[in-house]
């Protein structure tokens, strides 16, 4: 059973910082590409940040680039992401996505609050 569970979101002011963690169990980790991804209310889910099985390639929505940073440790079976900079419209839920050979799995998801 693949299970994702992200942690560390909190209640922070406007130019804070914050690192999200993803814990992988269940699958093999180490050979997944995996995501963030985040919901604000009233709005679609959008892609945040990925990075590749080996952490070699990253990607960023241009809103995030140069704030956000997207890490893993395959030992660990743990995905990164560090906010920087944090804007209060960057409040929404976040979730970490692992790219499975089939599926996506998705963890219950964490929130981050940017307060102005």
């Amino acid at each position: 059973q693949v299970q994702l569970v992200e942690s560390g979101g909190r209640l922070v002011q406007a130019g804070a910082s914050l690192r999200l963690s993803c814990v992988a169990s269940g699958l093999p980790f180490g050979s997944r590409a995996m995501g963030w991804f985040r919901q604000a209310p009233g709005k679609e889910r959008d892609v945040v940040a990925r990075i590749s099985w080996s952490g070699a390639s990253t990607w960023y929505a241009d809103s995030v680039k140069g704030r956000f940073t997207i890490s893993r440790h395959n030992a660990k079976n743990t995905v990164y992401l560090q906010m920087n900079s944090l804007k209060p419209e960057d409040t929404a839920v976040y979730y970490c996505r692992l790219d499975g050979s089939t599926r996506y799995y998705w963890g219950q998801g964490t929130q981050v609050t940017v307060s102005s």
